[in-house]
């Protein structure tokens, strides 16, 4: 008995040896290991496919009626499929769901010297729709950058969206506040390079710190080194969505938009100013405006229970009639 306890403790050892070796050669293993937990939580796959060229990795969650329209997820900048989880989790199991990274962030294929601006992405999308839903419009939820480049794909590709829901997006002029006067002066509010600046990162993007990710070293090491790899690359997309030619084309193209459409804020975002649902509502009369109370710009992380109430009713007040036999 001894010595099965020893070699039991040798074993575990030797693992746990192993397991420090493969954190030292490459410590983001722990970030994705946190992310593969929160995608099982929610129920999804993760899944890989080259489509127009680009390589999308996306997360996809089947749906319990399939005559339901997809409920397809774009992220923000900086962002990824991942910060979606929790409200999927609150939206149910109705709809089928693909969370995909845009081409240029997290999993998906980044290449050097190409566009990720706008419009670029919104035609990425469009392929995407394409393959991945080619005979079914979808529900398109767009989330800061997400939703400036999903209001473009439902101006420009009216055939491939049913919905369009925008969670405080950007494309359009908002009152003036520090990160909108920070990016028009060329900065990037939202850089991370150290323990503080990520700090700083979170009190941006979070109003209520009871929601913000618990992020302990050495997962918070690794990714601050993959931010601080990654801050060249940030620049140059926030340069063309920021204050570059494009910076206001999904607004300027959203009246050409004639799909049922959700427009939610937080009073407290202290990115995109919640003076925007108004700037977006001018150019949707047909849009629902959502407002809520307590919350930054991080809606879908920090309140997933409010914001899925507000998808879910809208759904179902906007959505055609079912035929019956």
């Amino acid at each position: 008995m001894a010595l099965l306890a020893q070699l039991g403790l040798v074993l575990a050892l030797t693992a746990l040896l192993l397991l420090a070796v493969a954190l030292a050669r490459e410590p983001y293993r722990l970030v994705r290991a946190a992310f593969a937990l929160q995608r099982w939580r929610a129920g999804c796959r993760r899944r890989s496919l080259r489509i127009g060229g680009w390589r999308w990795v996306y997360a996809e969650r089947p749906g319990r009626d399939p005559a339901a329209p997809p409920l397809v997820l774009l992220h923000g900048f900086t962002g990824s499929k991942e910060n979606w989880y929790p409200l999927l989790r609150a939206l149910g199991r109705h709809h089928r769901v693909l969370v995909p990274d845009l081409p240029g962030w997290g999993e998906s294929e980044r290449r050097r010297g190409e566009d990720y601006g706008y419009a670029a992405q919104a035609a990425r999308v469009a392929e995407f729709l394409a393959w991945l839903c080619p005979e079914q419009p979808v529900v398109l939820l767009g989330h800061s950058m997400g939703g400036a480049i999903a209001a473009l794909v439902a101006a420009r590709a009216p055939q491939r969206v049913a919905m369009l829901g925008l969670l405080n997006a950007a494309g359009v002029r908002f009152a003036d506040n520090a990160f909108g006067r920070a990016v028009l002066a060329g900065a990037n509010p939202f850089a991370v390079e150290d323990g503080a600046s990520l700090r700083r990162y979170l009190d941006t993007v979070f109003h209520d710190r009871r929601a913000r990710p618990w992020i302990p070293w050495p997962a918070s090491a690794a990714y601050i080194a993959r931010r601080r790899a990654d801050a060249d690359f940030e620049q140059a997309v926030l340069d063309a969505i920021g204050r570059g030619p494009e910076a206001l084309q999904p607004g300027e193209e959203a009246a050409a938009i004639r799909q049922p459409v959700l427009l939610l804020g937080c009073r407290a975002d202290a990115v995109i100013d919640p003076s925007a649902l108004a700037a977006y509502a001018a150019r949707l009369p047909q849009a629902r405006q959502v407002l809520l109370e307590d919350c930054g710009h991080m809606s879908l992380m920090e309140r997933p229970r409010a914001v899925a109430a507000a998808i879910l009713d809208w759904m179902a007040a906007a959505a055609p009639p079912r035929r019956t036999a």
